[in-house]
């Protein structure tokens, strides 16, 4: 089953926005990424039953933090 992560604002959340600089790249790459397609793309290559996967666009940003600084330093 495709999980799909599921966001609950709290006190703690917002204190970490405080401190992530607003020139941040991952900050200023949000709102141009729009990775929802990824829940059809990813569909067929789950099962319908049993525990809930890992949120694919949760994987897929943590796969682009981890490639991005290695990406910048080859450029």
């Amino acid at each position: 089953m495709v999980g799909k992560r599921k966001f609950i604002k709290n006190c703690l959340s917002q204190a970490v926005e405080d401190y992530i600089p607003k020139q941040n790249l991952y900050r200023r790459l949000k709102p141009l990424l729009d990775l929802t397609f990824l829940y059809k793309a990813v569909a067929p290559y789950y099962g319908k039953c049993g525990q809930k996967s890992v949120d694919p666009v949760v994987f897929f940003k943590l796969q682009l933090v981890v490639s991005c600084p290695f990406i910048r330093k080859m450029s």
